[in-house]
């Protein structure tokens, strides 16, 4: 979806609804509540979307969809997103393992991510 075909300066509202898979109207009421996106308007009014346009409609539409962000914890995203992740790597939960199998199942997932990283060492040169 990201990768598009053909680079153009500018989109319409029907090529963003197109690229983005997202109906017109949704594109129209997260400019009102996004203002991170404001597409310019030509001389007949008609919305002209820049490419930077659609990457923040993309990454909102993972924010909402994907991720599953509320509007206001999206906006939030947006405006500090360096914050936010450095937020989620501070944040370490622990959690006690009390069934054998499950600690045995991370052991081995362990030694082979282990043996993998040595693999993948060998083919670095």
């Amino acid at each position: 979806m990201e990768a598009r075909d053909i680079k153009k300066l500018y989109y319409s509202i029907s090529e963003v609804s197109e690229i983005t898979g997202l109906k017109q109207y949704v594109l129209r009421y997260w400019e009102t509540e996004f203002s991170q996106l404001k597409p310019g308007k030509n001389r007949a009014g008609n919305r002209i979307y820049r490419s930077h346009d659609v990457d923040t409609i993309i990454e909102i539409k993972s924010l909402l969809y994907d991720r599953k962000f509320t509007i206001k914890g999206a906006q939030q995203h947006l405006k500090h997103p360096f914050q936010k992740s450095t937020q989620l790597i501070e944040k370490k939960k622990i959690i006690k393992l009390n069934n054998p199998i499950d600690i045995q199942t991370l052991k081995d997932l362990k030694h082979g991510l282990d043996d993998l990283i040595k693999i993948v060492e060998q083919f670095k040169d």
